[in-house]
C-alpha cells in the first residue's frame, strides 16, 4: 500500500463514524445514510492527488458529504421531510436502536434544516463556528444565531408542558 493509500484508509478509519452520525441526521435513514458516506468518499478518493493538509482533511470530507447530499435532493424542500422518519444519531457507547431516545430522534427533524444542520456539526463533527460557517457558506455570527435558535426550539419542543391547574 503506497502513501496515499495508506492516508485514506487512516481517514475512512478516522471519520466514517462522524461522517455516518453525519449523514443519518440529514437523510434520515440508515441506507440512505450509508450510500452518501460511500458516495462521500468515493468523490474523496478521485480528488486524493489534489493537496489536502491532513488536519483539514475532515473539515474537507464534511463538505464533499453535504454536497453530496445536494446532489442527491435538489429540488426536496427538507422542511418537507415527513417528520414519523426523525435522523438516527449514533453516540459511541450508547443505545442507537430505533426505540431508543425517540423524542429527542422527532425533536432534531422537525428543526428547519437550516437549524439542524449547524447543530449536528457542531454537536457530531465538533466543528467550531468558523468551521461550520465554512462548511455552510454564511459567517461565525448567523452560525451562532442558528445554534442559539435551534437549542431555544429543542428546548421549547422537549419542555414538558406545565402542570395546569384546574381553575373553577
Amino acid at each position: 500500500m503506497n502513501a496515499t493509500e495508506q492516508r485514506f484508509a487512516q481517514w475512512v478509519d478516522e471519520f466514517s463514524h462522524e461522517l455516518y452520525g453525519y449523514a443519518l441526521g440529514l437523510c434520515h435513514t440508515r441506507h440512505q445514510a450509508e450510500d452518501l458516506v460511500q458516495k462521500t468518499y468515493l468523490r474523496a478518493w478521485r480528488s486524493i492527488d489534489q493537496p489536502h493538509e491532513p488536519e483539514t482533511a475532515r473539515a474537507w470530507l464534511y463538505g464533499i458529504l453535504r454536497r453530496e447530499h445536494a446532489r442527491l435532493h435538489p429540488r426536496q424542500r427538507p422542511e418537507c421531510r415527513d417528520p414519523t422518519h426523525p435522523p438516527e444519531i449514533p453516540a459511541p457507547g450508547r443505545d442507537t436502536r430505533p426505540e431508543a431516545h425517540p423524542l429527542l430522534r422527532q425533536a432534531l427533524a422537525a428543526l428547519a434544516v437550516e437549524y439542524r444542520e449547524p447543530l449536528l456539526l457542531q454537536v457530531i463533527g465538533g466543528f467550531r463556528y468558523d468551521e461550520i460557517g465554512d462548511l455552510l457558506g454564511v459567517s461565525s455570527s448567523v452560525v451562532m444565531t442558528r445554534l442559539y435558535r435551534a437549542r431555544q426550539r429543542l428546548r421549547r419542543i422537549l419542555a414538558p408542558e406545565p402542570a395546569r391547574v384546574n381553575e373553577q
